[in-house]
């Protein structure tokens, strides 16, 4: 419980400074944007007299918003003062907005999260701070969208979609069983492998958790932290977690690999069936195979997106709350909320019949309802918060090598920066998390000792304050080296059947400038290809003008990673940014 406490606290210290700070490479399937995901913000020309709405609202219903915002713009909507209310979007991830706005970093009129789950939250947390609740009004509903799981048509169909019902207990089973796919008659495709958000990042990711936890206690209510960590809970949830070969921040990323990498890399995420929808629309030409949305047979949640006033912060005035409630009215209208259907989302308004793109064609199932799926009630914060501590010790533990350039161009503030986003990064990982430790200028040496974070976690962390920048830039003789000793590391766990993921995060300010021989070609053939899941993946990090970024950006997406570009004011966000991968 402490240990989960600590990364709370953390990361909403981390996070806070992320939103706009990461500047982040183009290349959509391995580069990442900052922590409150943001999509872009609708702006408007602001008439003379007017009053401006912000509206932080989740990735989910992005296409459906952008048009709501220009639609209610373009009718010039004035408040019973005159003004004209002018409505601008930021399109964010629930977790990482809710930190923000509790440290006032985003101060929007309307906060419109992934599901109820994050109000509670974020009301119990400003409580805490100012006495007051932040959000003292109802939130109704902007959409009824179910939360399930995508998945490779073929083997979807070998588990009975779209007729027969599929529950997290097949997927427990099936990921439990060491013949995999086998024990169904497709040997070839191997063991589950399976990928969500990371719970305490992405509103899929928590809710996805849960839903294992309620499936795995049997009950569709009531749920208990003795539910949470009961014997037959933490091992059905453990089965599952180990077969998760990818976290992430978001599930349209984890959508994004398995689009890139086909079906021998991930088998299924969890995600919406609006995800899945338009996944089948936008990218029909890339996939190998169709995606389908299973259903979890057990229950599953059906999200909806609440839209939020702030009626009780500092920074939102009496006018902002008037013109925040016409834009909200005029959303749930009927006509509006019959436009969430082209989105491939559903509605909260009820009577509205279904119609394309939710359907089998584009791997949705119409008929299933909440009287056919039921609807899974939030639990409160306080189980969320016990199932949040069983996950951090079910999941699959990482094995991280860290490398850190230390040539002299790194002096100053840049290394001081770096080391204490290094610092902070340990601190970001488990106990039983495995953490190695590399440094390098025109040689390469380690850094304090490695193992168990747990066991070895606060020395290192000493150690880091050792590092002084000099000399040149070694880049692919680390590079080489780091591989091979995470690759023994890999093969030994492998023998003794421990299931880990493996990663490497590389740092660096400059360009190889050593004349060791070692070429950039014999530095790229040493990657692994990236195209299995439990493969290494390696995460770079350009820091400063003179980085290559280029090539670091092959080497991330050469092995499925992610690649940084960063700056001494924002390295430490880009860590807690790749901490949410693992």
């Amino acid at each position: 419980m402490e240990r989960t406490r600590l990364v709370f606290v953390l990361i909403i210290l981390v996070a806070v400074a992320i939103i706009g700070s990461a500047a982040l490479l183009s290349n959509p399937g391995s580069s990442d944007q900052g922590a409150a995901d943001q999509g872009g913000t609708q702006a408007t020309e602001m008439p003379a007299s007017s009053v401006q709405v912000l509206v932080a609202s989740s990735n989910t219903k992005q296409l459906w918003m952008d048009r709501m915002v220009a639609q209610f713009n373009a009718q010039q909507v004035t408040t019973s003062t005159g003004e004209v209310v002018v409505v601008e979007v930021e399109h964010v991830g629930s977790g990482s907005s809710m930190n923000a706005i509790l440290e006032e970093q985003l101060q929007p009129v309307v906060w419109s999260p992934g599901s109820s789950t994050w109000v509670e939250q974020i009301n119990r947390a400003w409580l805490d701070r100012n006495a007051r609740r932040l959000i003292s009004d109802e939130c109704p509903a902007t959409v009824d969208v179910p939360l399930g799981i995508a998945m490779w048509q073929p083997m979807a169909e070998v588990l009975g979609w779209p007729d027969a019902p599929i529950s997290w207990r097949d997927l427990a089973e099936l990921a439990a069983d060491p013949d995999g796919w086998a024990s169904l008659g497709h040997p070839e495709w191997g063991v589950f492998r399976f990928g969500h958000g990371h719970p305490a990042h992405s509103n899929s990711g928590m809710l996805s958790m849960i839903a294992e936890v309620y499936s795995a206690a049997g009950v569709s209510e009531g749920l208990t932290p003795d539910d949470v960590w009961s014997e037959s809970v933490v091992s059905a949830v453990g089965a599952v977690e180990t077969a998760v070969f990818h976290y992430g921040r978001k599930d349209t990323d984890l959508l994004g690999r398995m689009t890139l990498r086909g079906p021998g890399y991930l088998h299924a995420v969890t995600t919406y069936e609006g995800n899945v929808i338009r996944w089948n629309q936008e990218h029909a030409d890339e996939l190998r195979f169709p995606l389908v949305m299973i259903y979890p047979a057990d229950g599953t949640f059906w999200v909806d997106n609440p839209f939020c006033v702030l009626n009780n912060a500092d920074w939102v005035t009496e006018t902002q709350i008037e013109g925040a409630q016409l834009f909200r009215d005029f959303i749930l209208g009927r006509e509006q909320q019959a436009q969430l259907i082209e989105t491939g989302l559903r509605p909260a308004l009820q009577g509205i019949p279904l119609h394309e793109p939710i359907s089998l064609e584009y791997g949705a199932v119409p008929t299933i309802t909440e009287d056919t799926v039921s609807a899974l009630p939030y639990p409160s914060d306080e189980v969320v918060r016990h199932i949040l501590d069983m996950w951090y010790q079910v999941k699959k533990p990482a094995t991280i090598l860290m490398v850190i350039d230390t040539s002299g161009s790194m002096q100053g503030e840049k290394m001081r920066a770096a080391v204490d986003a290094a610092r902070e990064f340990i601190t970001l990982m488990q106990p039983n998390d495995e953490i190695v430790a590399l440094a390098f200028n025109y040689e390469v040496f380690s850094v304090g000792p490695s193992g168990l974070v747990g066991e070895v976690g606060e020395e290192l962390r000493q150690s880091l304050d050792n590092l002084i920048a000099i000399g040149g830039t070694a880049l692919h003789a680390v590079t080489i080296d780091a591989i091979d000793r995470i690759e023994a590391m890999r093969a030994e766990d492998l023998a003794n059947g421990e299931r880990r993921s493996y990663a490497i995060v590389l740092m660096t300010d400059g360009r190889n400038e050593s004349n060791d021989g070692v070429t950039e070609a014999q530095m790229l053939s040493a990657l692994p290809d990236g195209t299995e899941s439990d493969e290494v993946r390696l995460y770079t990090i350009a820091y400063g003008e003179d980085a290559n970024t280029d090539l670091l950006a092959t080497m991330a997406n050469r092995t499925n990673g992610k690649t940084y570009v960063s700056t001494p004011e924002n390295i430490r966000d880009i860590y807690f940014l790749i901490s949410s991968e693992f």
